[in-house]
């Protein structure tokens, strides 16, 4: 996911269109440098969190670990709108923190309407998407839908022909009732989804120049080839039972979803409106990590003769590995049955000056999921050929071992969330807005985890072999450990825009957020900090509109506390998990300016600095060589978040059927590490296309991904948490693993409508 930048709005008066008060403007939220087929993260200054995604007023995935939204949820055909809901709407209405993608299912129209979209890449990427909706006769309507994605990805990899294998497909039938005042809906949705590209593109080798650059690795392209082994079949222990199972990476990944929806909304006589939407999903959600730990120099002085590695050639003969380099790489198999029925209902009242809404939600999510982790170590060729699965034959006769040793997880039970809410949008003259909301939310968590104490009074932590019934060195027996909680969370929201002149005027909002951990907190091997975690946000600035230009300027502040956090810290060949607590505060400042110079040409500018740093980040862990592992970040800049962010979006209509565009996007330094010790320079992330509409119902894209093709590694370094600065000043063109940026890619696109 991409850091966008800490905060931005667009400059508005006061609305006349309430659900345009909710939205943000100038986000193209599914331009997307990062992913093919999701929306991107706008961020606030924060660590990444959930993408908080909502389809008809409800979230499209209660916890998207480990049911991620891009496997029940596209952006295609199916949904007649997309916006972007802001940081106030988005925490009053979900008690979320951050911006929201907001969209809404298409529903029944008069006569027989037909969108068919398609997508496609140079790298065989064939996604379609259709829609077919009409009328029955006497006040019915209905409306299907089919979304199908076969996608390769961007290099070719042995466990699947396609990294992306989604389906989705949805089913509406909608009754208009009492002079068309009401409307009932029944919709119906089934995905099933294969997100293969989580676990093949989270890594790559490359070399760390040492001043913020980085190299290729030998003839191995980031982007475009494989740092999979062929191997697609795996060895788990069952966290429940103990038992060791076999699996395939692409049925790991298997995600499952048969869920059904009912919609009604009436408008009453009176001016009151009433809406109301349950929600019930029975699913598996599924998510597979193949994290890379440490690379091992076989060929260096104080390796010689202290490993023994193997392989299998392809007629399973075993041979000497003689390469330089292995990778050590933990797999997690994070997957869990769920049950979830959402229910939201709204009622609001528009008056001459002002719009109230009140409103109610009940969530209720139920869970049984747990990680299974394996470990396996891997060649790191420099040839760009796949890499090959082995083992070290002083130790093992395996490809697999330390099984749910590192960042296993289990937890079973349900999480419950009563809220209620309201806001009021109000000209209180014409010249002075006020918006305000609060939301008042009961949590109650009940169930259990795998966090296990000692007759101490201990956490006894994962070991090899962990399992439910399993007992440690000290005697203990790992048994499932009950957990209840109940809370109360509240937000509350205020924005104020005092109109000075015609075009001049003063801007300002504060947003204060009090959550309590989700249930997910409690899966590691001990029970996170259940303090409450506050969010203020503030934000105060200057807006000027005029015929050609509309400029927003504002400084801001967001802070968090409480940021429950694990870290797999390594020393030599051992990983142990450390948990942590912390708090992250962030100052920004922020630009946006849209500008319409002349005719045909439209400009967006958008300029953010920002200083996110950590607060009481400190925590450590003893390995088995006595070595004590320390990290102590406080005040260190936010790993992976930019200071500076840029975007600029020029578009110009060559004619009114044709238009060309593009988007710049700068990233500033970011640091690969918790201790600021490695660091990648600034990049741009570069797109551009043209768009045609050919005729009044075909219209035809072509879209550029990276047209500079700047190459390069984002986010962090694997392995590397406990590395110093001081450390980090001798390494200079070193063999390590990371993120990398979306290669050079031509995408193609139709859409007709019938």
């Amino acid at each position: 996911m991409l850091a966008l930048s800490l905060v931005n709005v667009t400059a508005a008066f006061a609305q006349d269109d309430n659900s345009s008060a909710k939205e943000e403007g100038n986000r193209n939220v599914m331009l997307n440098a990062a992913s093919a087929n999701g929306p991107r993260e706008i961020q606030i200054g924060l660590p990444s969190a959930d993408v908080n995604v909502l389809e008809n007023g409800l979230p499209v995935t209660y916890a998207t670990n480990p049911h991620s939204v891009n496997t029940i949820w596209r952006g295609d055909a199916s949904l007649s709108h997309q916006g972007l809901l802001k940081i106030a709407e988005t925490a009053i209405t979900t008690g979320n923190i951050g911006y929201a993608v907001n969209s809404f299912t298409q529903k029944g129209q008069k006569g027989f309407n037909g969108t068919l979209n398609y997508k496609s890449n140079h790298f065989g990427l064939q996604e379609f998407s259709l829609n077919m909706n009409g009328d029955l006769g006497k006040d019915w309507y209905y409306s299907f839908n089919m979304y199908q994605d076969f996608d390769p990805g961007t290099f070719k990899i042995k466990s699947t022909p396609y990294q992306d294998r989604t389906q989705i497909y949805k089913a509406l039938l909608t009754k208009k009732y009492n002079g068309n005042r009401g409307e009932f809906t029944a919709m119906y949705k089934y995905a099933n989804s294969h997100n293969v590209y989580n676990y093949a593109t989270q890594s790559a080798p490359f070399i760390y120049v040492g001043d913020g650059s980085v190299k290729e690795y030998g003839d191995f392209k980031l982007g475009t080839t494989s740092y999979l082994p062929i191997d697609n079949e795996m060895t788990y222990s069952d966290m429940r039972t103990g038992e060791l199972k076999q699996t395939s990476l692409y049925d790991a990944c298997l995600n499952k979803a048969s869920e059904v929806t009912l919609m009604n909304s009436y408008h009453f006589d009176n001016g009151l409106n009433w809406k109301a939407t349950l929600k019930y999903d029975h699913s598996r959600g599924a998510m597979v990590y193949q994290t890379p730990m440490s690379i091992i120099d076989l060929k260096s002085a104080a390796n010689q003769g202290v490993y023994n590695y193997r392989y299998r050639d392809i007629d399973g003969q075993t041979k000497a590995y003689n390469g330089q380099y292995i990778q050590t790489r933990m797999s997690c198999l994070n997957a869990g049955k769920i049950d979830e029925a959402l229910f939201t209902t709204e009622l609001s009242k528009k008056f001459s000056t002002s719009t109230f809404r009140l409103g109610v939600n009940e969530w209720f999510y139920h869970i049984d999921y747990c990680s299974n982790t394996t470990m396996y170590d891997q060649s790191v060729p420099a040839d760009g050929s796949y890499a090959l699965r082995v083992w070290d034959a002083n130790l093992r006769d395996s490809y697999f071992y330390d099984f749910n040793k590192n960042a296993s997880e289990y937890y079973k039970g349900s999480e419950n969330k009563l809220a209620l809410y309201f806001t009021h949008d109000w000209d209180v003259t014409n010249k002075l807005n006020l918006y305000y909301g609060a939301r008042l939310e009961w949590q109650k968590l009940k169930g259990e985890n795998a966090a296990v104490k000692n007759a101490n009074g201990e956490f006894v932590g994962r070991f090899a072999d962990y399992h439910l019934g399993a007992k440690a060195a000290d005697g203990t027996v790992i048994a499932p450990a009950d957990l209840s909680y109940n809370w109360l969370n509240y937000d509350f929201s205020v924005a104020a825009t005092y109109k000075l002149t015609d075009n001049f005027g003063f801007t300002g909002d504060f947003t204060y957020i009090v959550q309590h951990p989700k249930f997910e907190a409690f899966a590691p091997a001990t029970l996170p900090n259940v303090d409450k975690i506050s969010v203020p946000l503030g934000r105060a600035g200057i807006y000027y509109n005029n015929s050609w230009l509309s400029l927003t300027s504002l400084f801001s502040y967001i802070s968090k506390t409480n940021n429950n956090s694990t870290l797999n810290l390594q020393h030599g060949s051992e990983i142990k998990a450390a948990p942590l607590t912390y708090d992250i505060q962030t100052w920004g400042w922020t630009t946006d300016a849209v500008a319409h110079p002349f005719k045909g040409f439209d400009f967006h500018f958008l300029f953010t600095y920002q200083k996110p740093t950590y607060k009481k980040y400190e925590t450590s862990i003893t390995f088995n060589d006595g070595y004590v592992g320390k990290i102590n970040a406080t005040g260190n800049i936010v790993a992976e978040i930019p200071q500076i962010l840029i975007e600029l979006d020029p578009s110009y209509m060559i004619t009114k059927d044709i238009k060309l565009w593009t988007s710049f996007r700068y990233f500033s330094k970011t640091y690969a590490n918790i201790n600021e010790a490695y660091y990648f320079n600034g990049h741009w992330e570069t797109f551009g296309g043209l768009n045609w509409q050919a005729t009044k119902r075909l219209a035809l894209g072509c879209t550029v991904v990276n047209f500079l093709n700047q190459t390069g590694a984002k986010g962090s370094i694997a392995g590397a948490e406990l590395i110093t600065k001081d450390e980090a000043k001798g390494i200079k063109n070193q063999i390590m693993t990371g993120s990398y940026l979306r290669p050079f890619t031509v995408e193609f696109t139709a859409s007709l409508k019938f």
